[in-house]
């Protein structure tokens, strides 16, 4: 089976990968009731409307009717084919898998298979040569100078390029690789005379991976003095800067257990933090926060903790990236860093107990962090500046939903520029009139907030026909208990009248007969036709109750069977009617189509 994976090998990679567990690296899950709750990956949300069920080992997501199982969730989040989300998963939880081709099955195109696979070999050469090699000596000792320890080296696989025109071009070239594609990788540089170099010669090598660990690009830093100081492959395909976090795949853990992430700009602060105990660290590459990013913290975090330099520039990033992350609906929380420094010359010279206790712990709320950001732009000793200054702190309060978090900052105000509450107050209540807010638009927005998800389904199932409605909710019995869907399959067989429950009525008769036990995520795996999947995860989300009696599953086969015969009888009327006219007979053909309104009558009132 050199090109298959047995299914007993597939069953085995499922169950050790419990849904819950391997979306919770992704999307951040509250549990409401037996099920599990968060923002959907797969569309912009701010009301959590994706669900996981880990009793039957499903997702589902009420908002854009995307569902599944655990392999169905890796392939459609990160694009993965099955045989690679197999893959994935079983590395995830220690297991093996027999050899496959991966480039029949791969949704990769073959070029971008080839540069994953150019950028796997270089990894692991520049991280040989660093670690072990005269080659590298130069850029490992500039790493200890650094403080960075041997394990930090390899948990991060940094490396170093020599400082050698064709190193890497004749080392990829003996390997098999297309030259122009490595230009276009960004691994070489093509020069005027059509020569090519090697893009990151004499730097050290920052290993960026993607959120599942597959290195697609390197930082580069120079240890000469040359320019520029860090240097990114270039963009393409697989690696685009503003939808890339450094560290991600390692802190996913991390940040999921401590419920909060710290936000570095550069490689050196994670690396020093990680080293330094403090795990949940991630970094932009180079670039400023983006929106896309946002939303990606915003999937996984409540808060985030935002760390950057210490200067002006690093003052104006963090007003920049707060705002995006609070528009995105995250907590932001701003290290105190001062005196110019950055997080990693701070852990350097103090410790990291010292940044966690000096720097993290004690950081600003993002309303303090504002009015720190604001004085620079204002002379306060003048009263006119003082006066501006303090209009626009009350424009960001009035924002505030809290009443009691308002006055908290109000009190500050008024001890620090001797302004009455009274005023304060009469100020913010105006502002907020202003911008449309009120205690009942608040209450309703909270009350729309936590009942959105309930009454879409709700809605959903009222606006179904009955006889619809009765074949989910049998299916949905028929999916946990092998013998209700005997009981249907001997006194209705497929005789649904919806063509796709017809089918998969079909598909989980034979599901049962080849002996397996009720298991929904199973039987999705077995499905084919995405739509069916999704059909079946959304069908299989219902609430059911525990226990049924016969006398409520004969009521859904009898309601199904009854459209049926009603349906039948408008057809066979619509026949009659037709030969009476044909007949020239406008007399009786009127008379049938008063029956046939009645019948729909009848049939509108029922449902």
């Amino acid at each position: 089976m050199a090109n298959q994976i047995p299914e007993e090998v597939i069953e085995e990679i499922r169950k050790s990968n419990d849904i819950v567990d391997v979306i919770g690296e992704f999307v951040q899950l509250k549990k409401q009731g037996r099920n599990y709750f968060g923002l959907c990956p797969f569309h912009g949300e701010k009301t959590p409307s994706f669900s996981v069920t880990q009793e039957k080992q499903i997702f589902h997501c009420f908002g854009c009717g995307k569902g599944g199982n655990v392999v169905t969730f890796m392939m459609e989040l990160e694009n993965l084919s099955f045989v690679e989300a197999i893959k994935y998963l079983a590395g995830r939880s220690g297991l093996s898998i027999p050899d496959v081709d991966e480039d029949k099955d791969s949704t990769f195109s073959k070029e971008n298979q080839s540069t994953l696979s150019a950028y796997e070999w270089l990894t692991k050469l520049y991280h040989h040569l660093l670690r072990f090699t005269k080659d590298g000596k130069e850029g490992y000792q500039y790493l200890k100078n650094r403080g960075i320890s041997d394990n930090a080296i390899d948990e991060f696989q940094l490396g170093f390029a020599p400082n050698v025109k064709d190193f890497t071009a004749e080392f990829l070239k003996k390997k098999g690789f297309n030259q122009a594609l490595l230009v276009k990788a960004g691994l070489l540089s093509l020069q005027n005379d059509n020569s090519v170099t090697d893009r990151f010669r004499g730097r050290i090598i920052f290993p960026i991976r993607n959120h599942i660990g597959k290195t697609i690009a390197f930082g580069g830093r120079t240890i000469t003095g040359g320019e520029p100081k860090y240097l990114n492959s270039s963009e393409s395909e697989l690696f685009q800067k503003g939808k890339i976090l450094y560290n991600f795949d390692l802190a996913k853990k991390h940040i999921r257990k401590e419920n909060e992430v710290i936000l570095f700009e550069g490689y050196m602060d994670v690396i020093s933090a990680y080293q330094a105990g403090i795990n949940n660290v991630i970094a932009t590459l180079g670039t400023a926060l983006t929106e896309y990013q946002a939303k990606l913290l915003n999937r996984y975090v409540d808060t985030v903790v935002i760390c950057y330099d210490g200067d002006n520039a690093g003052l104006e990033a963090t007003y920049k990236a707060a705002n995006l992350l609070r528009k995105v609906g995250c907590q932001v929380k701003i290290a105190n860093l001062q005196d110019d420094l950055d997080p990693d010359s701070f852990i350097k010279a103090h410790g990291g107990d010292a940044f966690r206790n000096e720097v993290l712990s004690t950081g600003d709320t993002y309303i303090h962090f504002y009015m720190r950001y604001l004085k620079k732009d204002y002379n306060l000793t003048l009263e006119g500046d003082r006066i501006q200054y303090i209009e626009n702190i009350l424009k960001e309060l009035a924002q505030i939903d809290s009443s009691v978090e308002r006055e908290y900052y109000l009190s500050e105000i008024h001890k620090e520029y001797n302004i009455s509450m009274q005023s304060l107050t009469e100020e913010i209540e105006k502002l907020r009139s202003n911008q449309g807010y009120s205690p009942q638009k608040k209450d309703n927005t909270i009350q729309n907030r936590n009942t959105k998800r309930t009454n879409r389904n709700h809605s959903a199932s009222k606006l179904l026909p009955a006889f619809q409605n009765a074949e989910r909710k049998l299916l949905s019995y028929m999916l946990q208990d092998a013998l209700i869907a005997e009981k249907v399959q001997d006194e209705l067989g497929a005789g649904f009248n919806m063509d796709a429950h017809k089918i998969i009525a079909t598909y989980l008769y034979a599901f049962y007969e080849e002996g397996h036990p009720p298991d929904v995520s199973l039987f999705i795996e077995k499905l084919t036709d995405p739509e069916f999947k999704k059909i079946v995860t959304e069908i299989a989300m219902l609430p059911v109750l525990e226990e049924i009696s016969d006398k409520e599953i004969n009521d859904y086969i009898r309601i199904i069977q009854e459209h049926r015969n009603d349906y039948s009888s408008i057809q066979a009327l619509k026949e009659q009617q037709k030969l009476a006219e044909q007949q020239n007979d406008p007399l009786k053909a009127a008379q049938i189509a008063m029956q046939i309104i009645e019948i729909k009558k009848q049939l509108k009132q029922t449902n």
